[in-house]
């Protein structure tokens, strides 16, 4: 049984047709919210930023929310398979103690002990994050406005209503009381002084109300945090440094699996690392590719292959299916009928929190197995590189 399962963007499925998939062709991959589900792509993780994209020399944008922006920050560190198998030790160690009668932990308990654990597992190493030479990180987190403008017992949950029913009358609407901002890195053609800028969105903008902000020490710490903040499970990250003053939530809210624009990314690659030159076939300029005539291949490692808008878009199916912003994207995704193997049947997810309760053990051991089997993923996606099987691509 196949563990692995390719999904393909028009375009991109043209491009790979014609000329296969290398290194260099990839100029996006983005990390999805989903918690505890993210484990099942430690593998993939491993062998992409360890071995794979490695042997290439081009700039590439990691775009990540929640645990998806915790997955991509550790891309960027010094010897990254060494610091994914860490996250992935951590993350299924981490483990929230109940009293008695108690179902799950207060917010305020999570959000101290997670933010104490992501300070620990980063310290000392942020500049590693900043400063890499090929990785620009994106950090995708959500800010309230009107009522979410501050965290509060009664003001929150009216705001997340409003969110809600706003929302699934259009998406676009739900600006009103949430908006999209994206810590992110560097640009490298700026300094590190307070002259720094950001480095270039790899997606177009005007799907949702977004803000940019630059990523620094200072504000790092916080802004993952924020990203990691499901509401009403830990509490909201008010006022970071050099973002606009209020409260932010996790980045799955407004971006749940990353349904960006990435057809517009070659409009902000160009202004900022080709400008005001077109990208060509000779592995482009500074290092893009124009690959089969797009402007580099989105690579998205997600665990499932509905790409879903917003986290208040999981029960709007019509919301499910993929637009023309996902053309030039490959999905790889665990297959269904092998994900009926893993224990329990099914991905890990944050159920199993309450499932397993202060049983760490029983979640430690159904989890390990999981990402053990996970390995048949990383190997199936090597050996279909070396010899690129169309006829396993399906439709995205």
């Amino acid at each position: 049984m196949h563990a692995l399962q390719l999904y393909a963007g028009p375009k991109a499925f043209s491009a790979i047709e014609k000329n296969g998939l290398q290194p260099s062709d990839v100029c996006t991959i983005p990390a999805a919210a989903g918690g505890p589900k993210g484990l099942i792509l430690g593998a993939l993780d491993r062998f992409i930023f360890g071995d794979w994209l490695a042997g290439s020399s081009h700039p590439v944008d990691l775009v990540g929310a929640s645990i998806g922006a915790w997955r991509m920050a550790t891309a960027c560190l010094d010897q990254p398979v060494q610091a994914f198998e860490r996250l992935e030790y951590e993350y299924i160690h981490q483990h929230y103690e109940l009293a008695p009668g108690q179902k799950r932990p207060s917010a305020e308990f999570v959000s101290e002990l997670f933010g104490s654990n992501l300070r620990a597992f980063y310290g000392g190493r942020i500049p590693e994050v900043l400063g890499h030479p090929r990785y620009r990180l994106h950090v995708l987190t959500t800010r309230g406005r009107h009522f979410l403008r501050r965290e509060h017992a009664v003001g929150t949950p009216l705001g997340y209503l409003g969110a809600f029913l706003t929302n699934a009358v259009h998406r676009k609407a739900m600006g009103a009381w949430l908006e999209r901002v994206v810590f992110s890195s560097p640009s490298p053609t700026s300094t590190t002084t307070s002259g720094a800028r950001c480095a270039a969105l790899p997606f177009g903008t005007a799907d949702y109300r977004t803000r940019q902000v630059l990523l620094t020490e200072a504000n790092f710490s916080p802004a993952l945090q924020a990203s990691c903040s499901i509401p009403f499970v830990l509490n909201a990250v008010h006022d970071i440094a050099g973002a606009p003053p209020g409260a932010y939530w996790d980045g799955g809210i407004t971006d749940y699996h990353l349904h960006l624009d990435y057809t517009a990314s070659a409009t902000y690659a160009i202004k900022e690392r080709a400008a005001p030159a077109r990208l060509t076939g000779d592995n482009g300029i500074n290092g893009i590719n124009d690959v089969g005539g797009i402007n580099g291949i989105v690579l998205y490692p997600h665990f499932q292959k509905n790409v879903v808008p917003g986290w208040l878009d999981k029960s709007l199916k019509w919301r499910h299916h993929a637009s023309h912003h996902l053309d030039t994207m490959l999905l790889l995704a665990p297959h269904p009928q092998w994900v009926k193997t893993l224990p329990n049947g099914k991905l890990p997810d944050r159920t199993d929190f309450t499932h397993y309760g202060n049983d760490l053990a029983s979640r430690v051991k159904a989890w390990n197995a999981a990402t053990r089997a996970s390995v048949q993923m990383a190997e199936e996606f090597a050996e279909w590189l070396e010899r690129p099987d169309m006829g396993r691509v399906l439709p995205l």
